[in-house]
């Protein structure tokens, strides 16, 4: 029998052990149906569900949204969870631990947490931890594929997914995500490079100025390249300003194109392609300097084609030793480089990283303002839903 209210605060995590089933709210699409943004009422998650002992109860207080949500909800791709006929959205999160498991050796309630965002399938890459590497079509992702993402109030995962955020980077929150993506892309790079034994790149081109491009830019500039950045609007701005802050250059594309640029500077060591458009990824092609790689980061999920000067492209690679690499998501080793990063460039590049943080949209009821600024607001860089207060 329960004590009395006035003798004891039942919070939601006893609820949870009585067996009272609690709700929570979140924000879903019905995947395969265009514009299904809604929000919803879905059962409290469990941390006794969690095998070993291992299980993590997080609050959220903050979740990153980008082009991918847009198109998940334009039913550009997605799916829901098996026995579920929708998917909660959001793969960037940021929040607090409430609870642990008794065997969490590295976590803490009050720890600041960010989480993974692929989970294993059954290829050896999966079982070794490098389940971003899977060899298999079907994929598991959380907010984009298969499972629920972290668009809601509260998650549980296995500690194995969890990464502490230093306290001392929570301003930064919903960039934990993006920057493993950033940090892999060009780590994968680098692994891929030593294929030429000796190699020591000194010329970047990043393409694209949103979030990923002006993370690869920070990642370039801590290895100490000279990087130039494209993107299409004209500055003064505050895409150019970051960059800028970063001490890397900034070209306007609209003024200067890619190929006139390669034509002053000289071609390209290292390529980050992060525009979202297979266009420009192709075209980049032919920047690339001998024994050079090219990096596309972009997930298109549309239909357009483009046409290229394939002879000239296929001999320049074959003769030059030129490498294409694809690089998608991150595993947990990507996600601790990428807050090491961030506080590296908080250091070297201080008050420029929190810039991109632009659009803040206050709780899961306002979801349609949310979709609204990623559909029709070209100036707003990055935007996320705040949550919940710590």
């Amino acid at each position: 029998m329960l004590p009395a209210k006035s003798s004891v605060k039942i919070n939601l995590l006893s609820k949870l052990y009585i067996g009272i089933r609690i709700l929570m709210k979140a924000i879903a699409v019905r995947p395969g149906i265009p514009n299904s943004v809604h929000q919803r009422d879905i059962p409290m998650p469990d941390i006794q569900k969690i095998p070993d002992g291992k299980g993590i109860l997080v609050k959220v207080l903050k979740v990153g949204v980008d082009a991918t949500d847009r198109e998940i909800n334009d039913a550009l791709y997605g799916n829901a969870p098996p026995g579920d006929d929708y998917l909660v959205l959001g793969h960037e999160s940021f929040g607090i631990v409430q609870q642990v498991g008794p065997n969490v050796r590295n976590i803490r309630v009050g720890d600041y947490v960010t989480a993974t965002v692929r989970r294993p399938g059954g290829s050896i890459y999966d079982k070794i931890g490098t389940y971003d590497m899977t060899s298999e079509e079907t994929y598991y992702e959380r907010g984009i594929n298969l499972l629920h993402g972290y668009l809601t109030e509260y998650f549980v995962d296995h500690e194995d997914y969890i990464v502490r955020v230093p306290m001392g980077l929570k301003h930064l929150h919903v960039l934990m995500e993006p920057m493993s993506c950033a940090a892999k892309a060009i780590y994968q790079a680098f692994e891929a490079q030593r294929r030429m034994k000796v190699w020591s790149p000194k010329r970047a081109f990043v393409l694209g100025a949103g979030q990923i491009g002006l993370l690869s830019t920070l990642v370039l500039r801590l290895k100490g390249l000279e990087v130039f950045t494209l993107a299409r609007a004209k500055g003064p701005h505050l895409k150019s300003s970051i960059v800028e802050g970063m001490e890397a250059t900034y070209v306007p594309t609209s003024e200067v194109s890619l190929e006139q640029v390669t034509a002053k500077v000289g071609k390209a060591d290292l390529i980050v392609d992060a525009t979202g458009s297979s266009q420009i990824a192709f075209s980049a092609m032919q920047s690339l300097g001998h024994n050079g790689a090219l990096v596309w980061t972009s997930i298109t999920g549309g239909k357009n084609t483009t046409t290229v000067p394939s002879d000239k492209i296929n001999i320049e690679w074959v003769l030059g030793n030129k490498l294409l690499l694809g690089s998608v998501n991150a595993n947990r080793e990507h996600f601790e480089m990428g807050i090491r990063d961030l506080a590296l460039g908080e250091v070297m590049f201080p008050g420029f990283l929190q810039k991109i943080l632009t659009n803040p949209v206050k709780g899961l009821d306002q979801y349609l303002e949310m979709m609204r600024l990623l559909v029709e607001d070209n100036s707003a860089l990055k935007v996320y839903v705040d949550v919940a207060d710590a």
